[in-house]
């Protein structure tokens, strides 16, 4: 990972909306100083999205008290249950850091729900393609970015684990759940040399991890693990059930 240390003044210089004055600005830097710092996240471009990046304008009402805490939120979906996970900021962010983006990459968003981590994609890749299975969670997505002013981003509806084809090949991808098996179709869709990271278990005696997988000419990707991360194993990336007698 290329070196980028970030010193506090440079922070403060870069960053307007993190200026005194605004209440969720303070808590904002209060997220990156207390959470984010702390988890060995020092990209200066990565911390930047988080203190400028509303996180409470993607959640509804009831979650906003908690937008800056370290939880890992659920959506509820339309009975009531609980639906999209969200994870809590510090793994998005290490993550995100882990998946080395640049200005001129294109970046898969699988199952990032109603479109925080789409938006603070948006400062760090040239393109960002946002998918998600849930047309409820799609439009609310798309309403969210709007009304933030993001533009470089394209909000589609589809099953997660096929991937946007027509959108392909990607530098990225990210997908925001557990996953078990069924990540070939997203794998065919990355350039070479290019990474997807997912909260997976290397092995079945392990834990989950967050795992970066990194495409190879004319081989299997490899995948290595970075650091402990807990997440919902997705449906579309779940095992089918074993069949019992």
């Amino acid at each position: 990972m290329p070196e980028n240390r970030m010193t506090e003044p440079a922070l403060a210089q870069s960053t307007p909306s993190a200026q005194p004055g605004s209440a969720t600005a303070a808590l904002r830097r209060n997220m990156v100083e207390r959470q984010l710092q702390p988890f060995d996240v020092h990209d200066i471009p990565v911390l930047e999205r988080f203190l400028n990046v509303p996180r409470e304008a993607f959640l509804p009402a009831e979650l906003e008290p908690l937008a800056y805490s370290d939880l890992g939120l659920f959506l509820k979906d339309e009975t009531g249950r609980k639906g999209r996970y969200l994870l809590p900021p510090l793994i998005l962010a290490r993550l995100l850091q882990e998946a080395e983006i640049r200005p001129t990459d294109k970046v898969l968003d699988v199952a990032g729900g109603p479109g925080y981590c789409a938006a603070v994609l948006a400062g760090l890749a040239k393109e960002v393609v946002a998918l998600e299975s849930d047309p409820a969670l799609a439009a609310c997505a798309k309403d969210n970015l709007k009304s933030i002013g993001v533009e470089n981003i394209r909000v589609e509806c589809g099953s997660l684990g096929k991937g946007v084809p027509d959108a392909g090949p990607f530098d990225v991808i990210l997908v925001h759940g557990g996953v078990e098996e069924g990540l070939e179709p997203l794998f065919d869709l990355l350039k070479p040399n290019g990474r997807l990271l997912a909260i997976a278990k290397t092995d079945e005696d392990s834990g989950q991890h967050v795992v970066r997988f990194e495409r190879r000419e004319s081989a299997v990707p490899g995948a290595r693990p970075l650091f402990d991360a807990s997440a919902p194993v997705l449906h579309d990336f779940a095992k089918a059930p074993a069949f019992s007698f």
